[in-house]
C-alpha cells in the first residue's frame, strides 16, 4: 500500500486536523508526565504537517513514513519553510534507525492502518528496541466503537475546490476492521480524472493494546481520550496511549 493518490489529497482532506493545536497538546502532555522531548521521531509522518509544527516549537524531531509519496511533500513543507527535517522511508514494522531515540510520536490512527495485531506488535518491538531507557512512546488508535458505530458502513463526500471524494466503508465485525474505498475525481478541464484507493483499518481493545506494549518492554502511564486530558469513555473515538520505556524508570 503505497498511498499514492491519497497522498495528492491527503492535506485537503484532513484540513480539520489542526496540527499546530495538535502539536501544542502533545507539548502540554510530554510537560504533564515531565518528559523531555530530546530526539524525537514521528512514526508515520504522513505529509509531514505535524512533524514541521513541532519542529517550529522548538522539538528536535525526524519523520519516517512508508510512502514516498507523502515523503516527498513532507520534505517540501520543511524546504518552503526553512527547516532541515530529516525524513526517511521505512515500513513501521521494519524500522531502523542510526542512534536511539527519546520520544516517539505516532499519530491519527496510523497504527490502526497495520493489517494485523501482530504488525502492531512488532511496530511496539521495534520502537522499543530504538528508545532509550525512560523514553516515551504517545500513540494516538481509532477505538472500536468508532469503527463499529461511526465508520460502519456508512458513506462521506468530499466536496473541495481541488477534489471530489467519495468514501466508502466496508465494516467487518469480527476484526473490528473497516475496509475503505476511496475515488478521487479531479476536474481536467471539461472532464474529470478518477483515480481510486484502498485500505484498511483494525481496532483494537484497550487491554489487546496494554499487552502489546507490555511485552515490547513499556509500562502505560496513561489513556487519554483524544486531544484532552480526560480518560477515555464508552463512546470515545480515539484514544492516545502514553507509553513509558521500562529501565531507570522502572
Amino acid at each position: 500500500m503505497s498511498y499514492s493518490y491519497f497522498a495528492e489529497y491527503y492535506d485537503v482532506l484532513t484540513e480539520n486536523v489542526e496540527y499546530e493545536k495538535r502539536a501544542e497538546y502533545f507539548l502540554e502532555l510530554f510537560k504533564k508526565h515531565r518528559h523531555n522531548t530530546g530526539l524525537t521521531l514521528d512514526l508515520a509522518c504522513g505529509t509531514g504537517s505535524l512533524t514541521l509544527e513541532l519542529c517550529r516549537k522548538g522539538v528536535n524531531i525526524f519523520g519516517c513514513d512508508m510512502s514516498v509519496d507523502m515523503l516527498s511533500i513532507a520534505q517540501q513543507k520543511a524546504y518552503e519553510a526553512d527547516k532541515n527535517i530529516m525524513f526517511i522511508c521505512q515500513k513501521m514494522q521494519k524500522l531502523q534507525l542510526l542512534k536511539n531515540i527519546d520520544t516517539c510520536i505516532c499519530t491519527l490512527d496510523s497504527l490502526n492502518h497495520l493489517p494485523s495485531m501482530k504488525d502492531v506488535q512488532t511496530t511496539f518491538n521495534k520502537v522499543s528496541q530504538y528508545m532509550n531507557d525512560g523514553g516515551m512512546f504517545v500513540f494516538d488508535m481509532n477505538t472500536i466503537y468508532k469503527h463499529k458505530y461511526i465508520l460502519s458502513d456508512n458513506c462521506y463526500i468530499y466536496d473541495t475546490e481541488k477534489v471530489f471524494c467519495a468514501w466508502q466503508n466496508n465494516y467487518h465485525e469480527k476484526d473490528n476492521e473497516v475496509i475503505i474505498t476511496l475515488d478521487f475525481f479531479e476536474r481536467e478541464g471539461r472532464l474529470y480524472k478518477r483515480s481510486s484507493e484502498q485500505f484498511s483499518e483494525r481496532a483494537y481493545s484497550e487491554s489487546n493494546v496494554k499487552n502489546m506494549a507490555s511485552n515490547a518492554g513499556f509500562d502505560v502511564e496513561a489513556v487519554y481520550d483524544d486531544m484532552s486530558f480526560d480518560g477515555i469513555r464508552e463512546n470515545s473515538q480515539r484514544a492516545v496511549y502514553v507509553l513509558r520505556k521500562r529501565g531507570i524508570f522502572k
